[in-house]
């Protein structure tokens, strides 16, 4: 009796010990939740098939269902956004940062954006599973619009070959959760980024006012020059105040002094050849609508998510803007050197890409490339058989290169950064090209305006060189390589807009019209 007895309580205490872990396990996943012992409001994680359902109903950011699944199998599919307080600060954050988008340059709105202000309305302490998802979510698109970038399988049709800036926001967000401050840290992206950010809200509040007027000129409207007086001039005036290139509108119509001086300066930001005339190209650029400018601010703010913020941390690097026409030589974090250069036509564009110099080559041969040979060359060979010795030039194994000398293409000077574009830097007989305010006549390759300057200042910190030797070695006649002892990076990009550092806004023609393309994406994203 007394075994039958124990044995009977032993049943009862299983019995028990069954429905109260049973009852634990319901309660735990009451509502797809586990709760936290510490609150009753406060969850811990939540069922993984909740993922699933949520993009189900919420299609339109199935976009981001990889980078979020990744962040919560990262996390055992805990809650992000909540603590036992209720929502994080970075929660708060982030939707703030969705509402201002537009400070970013971004002009996509987020989806099911009602929804979540609604859930935002709402003040509680309890953890949701919607508002966790919509701001997982949202945190991928705000980084993927803003830190990121469009896609990197884009760059292919844009012809971008740079390298993009590589780094896991998965693992950046666990350092946000610490200190939500760092969405506004300003070496996210190099500083030229922030320089057209605050040029886009200046031109944005230029564009609140009003914008500008097109200026109207007469059929027969030819020139103006200093001294002369017209109702033109006067709307010129008023056109470069709105831009800050004159101080003061005084609505005068002679075309004076101060107003000669504010030519210039938009002359310089625009690309002009830098004379006081005004004529009609000066004006159909001043009448460039001011929400087309924006764009182009848009655009290239874009292009700066792309580029690492190491770039510019190096030691010494060239980097070569195809629009403006310009190389500039950075060492030691400062402007070394800025040339102007001629850049591919629009049938041999320059690449967008970057490479490591590794070589000057003195007194160069030209290794005349084959598609030259067949369409100009031979066909003149053809018409005079002296061609040839003509232009100092001679066959070499089947292929024909011109000899090394003043009369060379690639002047006195190249310099190599190894690629399959066959790109790379050059001195050129054709000095006069550089005088042109469109400077995209070469077959691709960078013809520099100042080589010897250049290859002085690469080789001056190299006891190998003075620059007497770097003379000789250009004069000689005969072609010499030499290995650069240290490599250089070189970045050839392609920049429509550019601010200086004193905040001035430079504006580029789009040379290869790829402004367009790159804008139509932002909106499709």
């Amino acid at each position: 009796m007394k075994k039958a007895h124990e044995y009977g309580i032993l049943i009862i205490v299983f019995a028990l010990s069954i429905s109260l872990i049973s009852w634990c396990c319901n309660k735990k996943k009451d509502n797809g939740n586990s709760s936290h012992g510490t609150s009753k409001n406060f969850v811990v994680s939540f069922d993984s098939t909740l993922v699933t359902a949520f993009y189900a109903k919420y299609p339109k950011l199935v976009l981001y269902k990889k980078q979020v699944a990744s962040l919560y199998q990262k996390n055992n599919y805990d809650f992000i956004w909540y603590d036992k307080k209720g929502r994080k600060e970075t929660a708060d954050v982030i939707y703030n940062k969705i509402n201002n988008l537009s400070e970013e340059g971004i002009q996509v709105k987020a989806p099911y954006k009602e929804i979540v202000d609604a859930l935002f309305q709402t003040t509680t302490s309890k953890s949701d599973i919607n508002t966790e998802l919509f701001l997982s979510n949202y945190y991928f698109f705000y980084i993927n619009k803003t830190l990121r970038g469009i896609d990197s399988t884009k760059m292919k049709e844009l012809e971008w070959y740079l390298p993009r800036k590589k780094q896991s926001y998965v693992g950046y967000l666990d350092s946000l959760l610490v200190d939500p401050k760092l969405l506004d840290n300003k070496e996210q992206h190099i500083s030229q980024y922030y320089k057209l950010k605050t040029v886009l809200q200046r031109y944005r509040t230029i564009e609140q006012k009003g914008g500008w007027d097109s200026i109207v000129v007469p059929n027969d409207f030819k020139l103006i020059k200093p001294g002369d007086s017209s109702d033109v001039v006067a709307k010129v005036r008023t056109r470069l105040f709105l831009t800050g290139d004159i101080a003061e509108d005084s609505k005068n119509r002679v075309y004076g002094n101060a107003l000669q001086l504010a030519i210039l300066k938009y002359k310089k930001r625009n690309g002009f050849t830098l004379d006081k005339t005004i004529s009609p190209k000066h004006i159909a650029e001043m009448n460039v609508p001011i929400g087309q400018r924006i764009k182009t601010i848009i655009v290239n703010m874009e292009r700066c998510r792309w580029i690492s913020t190491s770039v510019t941390k190096a030691k010494e690097f060239i980097v070569v803007n195809i629009p403006s026409y310009r190389l500039t030589y950075f060492k030691e974090g400062n402007m070394a050197l800025v040339s102007n250069v001629v850049v591919g036509n629009t049938m041999n564009k320059t690449v967008i890409f970057s490479g490591m110099m590794s070589y000057i080559v003195f007194s160069p041969y030209w290794n005349v490339p084959i598609n030259i040979i067949k369409t100009e060359l031979l066909p003149n060979i053809k018409k005079d058989k002296n061609y040839l010795s003509k232009h100092n030039m001679e066959w070499n194994n089947g292929n024909i290169r011109q000899k090394p000398g003043t009369s060379n293409s690639l002047g006195l000077v190249k310099f190599l950064f190894p690629n399959t574009n066959n790109i790379y830097l050059h001195d050129t007989p054709s000095k006069s090209l550089f005088n042109s305010e469109k400077r995209a006549f070469s077959h691709g390759c960078i013809r520099v305006e100042k080589p010897v300057e250049l290859a002085n200042l690469i080789l001056a910190d190299d006891s190998n060189w003075t620059p007497e030797k770097i003379d000789e070695a250009m004069h000689k006649g005969k072609e010499s390589w030499y290995t650069l002892k240290n490599k250089i990076p070189v970045y050839i990009g392609y920049f429509t807009a550019w601010v200086d550092d004193d905040g001035t806004i430079n504006f580029y023609k789009d040379i290869y019209e790829k402004d367009a393309q790159l804008a139509s994406m932002l909106v499709e994203q």
